[in-house]
């Protein structure tokens, strides 16, 4: 039994070294082989992968940094004509009469319309009043109601979604409260979380300060650190606590992906059990403190953590 156990285990290594070789030696065309190493893999449960924004409560009343907001509250500030604004990572995001975001709340109901944001939460997240709200271009005042809310005040509502705006939105376009605590998000005009067509599971997006970046399928910043080694080993150095705050991202099909160098593009399994996608050979993460697509808090922490450009280099990396 354990000279078979042995054996298994000597053709599976030999089976993922040549997969490696292939891919990573050469330019890589999308073929069995590859699409078997990089079907089906995800980070570990609990890992705070995806969109959603990590560390804050549902209803709790506090920003994306853990703290209650400072700001000064607009509670009580009219709706006016909402309007439709284009938005380059949420497409057409729904606004008040001064060009501020209109939010939703992920643990409110829309049928029957019901807000669970009251104290601190209002404080932070202001109830729309409904009073004078009235649909501009591009919105069905159909989809435009009120709910009473446990103060006896009418707040408005978007296809039977409550309306909040965000204390720390301090200008017109700010999307600040995208979500956060994976729970807020930015309406739609139809009453819908706002969202682009879905992305590939990689592509390429340019950053106003560090040029073209890969993101992963949520729109979030993908990371490379330096005290990773490429082929011929492909080692990952961020395990146990690194791991959870830089989760791992999973492979993807090689067709998956849209302006990505091809070669080097391809998932290997670490010692822990985790399968990671690589670019360029190089292993790939996603940062926990970025809580929204677009963010890029990860860039240079420490020294070693740098985002990925197209090719597979990091980022504004000394000497890189």
């Amino acid at each position: 039994m354990k000279t078979s156990w042995r054996t298994a285990a000597l053709v599976a290594t030999a089976a993922s070294v040549l997969a490696l070789t292939t891919a990573c030696g050469q330019d890589n065309s999308a073929g069995p082989a590859a699409a078997a190493q990089n079907v089906g893999a995800t980070a570990p449960a609990g890992s705070p992968t995806g969109g959603a924004a990590v560390g804050t409560g549902a209803g709790n009343g506090y920003g994306a940094d853990g703290n209650k907001s400072t700001a000064s509250p607009t509670q009580a500030a009219p709706a006016g004509k909402l309007t439709v604004a284009a938005n380059p990572d949420l497409g057409n995001v729904l606004t008040d009469g001064s060009g501020l975001t209109l939010y939703r709340f992920d643990s409110d109901t829309a049928d029957p319309p019901k807000s669970n944001c009251d104290g601190d939460c209002a404080t932070t997240w202001p109830p729309v009043p409904a009073g004078d709200a009235s649909a501009g271009a591009g919105i069905d005042k159909s989809l435009l109601g009120e709910v009473t809310r446990s103060d006896g005040t009418k707040q408005l509502t978007v296809g039977g979604w409550p309306a909040y705006r965000y204390a720390k939105d301090a200008s017109a376009g700010d999307v600040n409260g995208q979500g956060v605590g994976g729970k807020w998000f930015a309406l739609a005009p139809d009453g819908k979380k706002a969202s682009l067509a879905a992305l590939p599971g990689l592509s390429v997006r340019k950053d106003p300060k560090l040029g073209d970046i890969v993101v992963d399928k949520n729109g979030r910043t993908v990371y490379r650190f330096l005290k990773d080694e490429a082929w011929p080993k492909s080692v990952s150095n961020c395990t146990g606590a690194c791991l959870e705050k830089w989760p791992a991202v999973a492979p993807v099909k090689e067709q998956d992906t849209k302006g990505v160098k091809k070669k080097g593009l391809m998932g290997f399994t670490r010692p822990d059990g985790v399968k990671q996608m690589t670019v360029n050979c190089w292993p790939i993460y996603t940062f926990s403190g970025d809580k929204a697509p677009g963010d890029t808090n990860g860039q240079g922490v420490g020294g070693t953590w740098y985002a990925v450009s197209p090719d597979g280099k990091p980022v504004g990396a000394p000497g890189k």
